[in-house]
């Protein structure tokens, strides 16, 4: 029997990566996202790529009534997950405080904290019920850190953060996994969302360094999924070698 892996925010990015990395691995994977010829592409490459089965689900994790009927309604042979990967997240713009959207912040808090929230809610319980499961949810540097017109984005990092601990201890009855994977910059359309489509600005934020690509953080969640059972990789950052802290790189310009 083949495991089963949902990704949520599978549309694009590290989502995308995670998904076609699992396929890879042997997983049949469940993708999620919110825009279907995205998702619908992707179901073919994984088909064609890899001898597995894929199912894609087109809702939006900040609904909840969505979240709860696309799974719930899931066919038999897909209900009983055993790798959630909550990976949907972004930021939108870059203000400080005194100047912030509100439309922003809301849309980062939906997001970031309830989607995450939403879809654990309702695919954990068969996970309690098996004693098997793992989670993994998608951080960020700025869940360990603080910078400058980024404080909202950060807050609901640190959220992340800190829910990943207290599922852990939530959890621990039930033999399920809990990992946090934090990413430095990596350059997806993370900042073209954030800077609402501006290329020119997103493409300055990896001038001068060598960034992360998706692979990278699809690599390590192939790493922490191949442990053996008694093993729970629980936190794990990974950042450029030339990024040092959530502001901080060493960038040659020329």
């Amino acid at each position: 029997m083949r495991k089963i892996a949902l990704i949520t925010g599978a549309t694009s990015g590290l989502g995308k990566a995670i998904a076609l990395r699992l396929a890879k691995e042997g997983y049949n994977v469940i993708i999620t996202g919110r825009r279907r010829g995205h998702l619908e592409e992707l179901e073919k490459e994984i088909e064609i790529k890899y001898e597995v089965k894929v199912l894609s689900l087109c809702f939006d994790v900040r609904v909840y009534d969505e979240v709860e009927k696309a799974i719930n309604g899931l066919p038999e042979e897909w209900k009983n997950i055993d790798v959630l990967v909550n990976n949907a997240g972004l930021a939108v713009g870059l203000d400080p405080i005194h100047k912030g959207v509100l439309e922003d912040w809301e849309r980062m808090i939906d997001t970031n904290v309830k989607g995450l929230l939403y879809v654990t809610r309702v695919i954990s319980p068969s996970m309690v019920a098996r004693k098997s499961g793992h989670i993994i949810n998608i951080g960020s540097i700025a869940g360990k850190d603080v910078y400058p017109n980024g404080v909202v984005y950060c807050a609901t990092k640190h959220a992340v953060d800190a829910l990943s601990k207290g599922m852990r201890m939530d959890f621990l009855p039930y033999n399920i996994k809990v990992t946090q994977i934090c990413p430095g910059a990596v350059e997806t359309e993370f900042s073209l969302v954030r800077f609402k489509g501006d290329q020119a600005r997103a493409d300055q934020v990896y001038a001068g360094f060598e960034n992360l690509v998706a692979d990278d953080i699809a690599e390590a969640v192939s790493y922490v999924v191949s442990q053996p059972a008694h093993v729970d990789i629980q936190d794990m950052l990974v950042m450029p070698t030339a990024q040092a802290s959530g502001s901080l790189f060493h960038k040659e310009i020329k």
